[in-house]
């Protein structure tokens, strides 16, 4: 998310985490209006993990130019973004680069704070359960993330089941990553909750 100097220089396997290294330099390319949603729409069924759900946005990010990932959000009509923690959602990261695991699961966490302050116990329990379930990535490979109100959080890597982490307040943090109002990109939320240029779902 924020690209700081020091960050730059530790390789692009710090580009994200898990789609979540955004920062100043990002780019977004979203569909948007009434005709294009519809098309989108019909070209774009129901999430297999989340039935009766609809995709409500998507972005590219790019980083300096490079793309890195594409960015799905699927929904259930009347979804609400100020009550993310109540309900379910399948958020979905296409890559297009190569990028290490373990520093997916780091910069996850680093974003997670941007929230607010998290126990150090409980930062480390959560980097240690990502760190387990995120694998190094290849261009091409696809990492899905499934939001489970009250339960917490699973994950397929290609399709495969990988890992789940089973704590509410997890699975609220760690998808605040791209759609919480604490988000350090605005634009990439606005894209995927359907809001840019016109492009508002209600």
């Amino acid at each position: 998310m924020c690209c700081s100097t020091p960050w730059r220089a530790r390789s692009a396997g710090l580009l994200i985490a898990l789609g979540a290294l955004l920062g100043s330099h990002t780019v977004l390319h979203a569909q948007g209006g009434v005709a294009a949603a519809a098309v989108q729409q019909a070209a774009n069924p129901a999430h297999p993990e989340l039935p009766g759900s609809r995709l409500q946005g998507e972005a590219t990010f790019r980083y300096f130019g490079f793309r890195v990932y594409n960015v799905r959000l699927w929904t259930r009509p009347g979804f609400r973004p100020e009550q993310l923690a109540e309900q379910p959602l399948m958020l979905e990261l296409h890559y297009l680069r190569k990028l290490n695991g373990r520093a997916i699961a780091e910069r996850s966490l680093q974003e997670m704070q941007r929230a607010g302050p998290i126990p150090e116990a409980q930062a480390q329990r959560w980097l240690a359960r990502m760190t387990s379930i995120f694998p190094d990535i290849q261009d091409g490979d696809k990492l899905t993330g499934q939001h489970l109100p009250g339960v917490g959080a699973r994950f397929w890597f290609n399709g495969r089941a990988v890992g789940q982490i089973d704590e509410p307040e997890f699975s609220r943090l760690f998808f605040g990553i791209w759609l919480a109002p604490t988000t350090s990109e605005p634009e990439l939320r606005q894209a995927l909750l359907g809001q840019t240029e016109g492009n508002t779902r209600p």
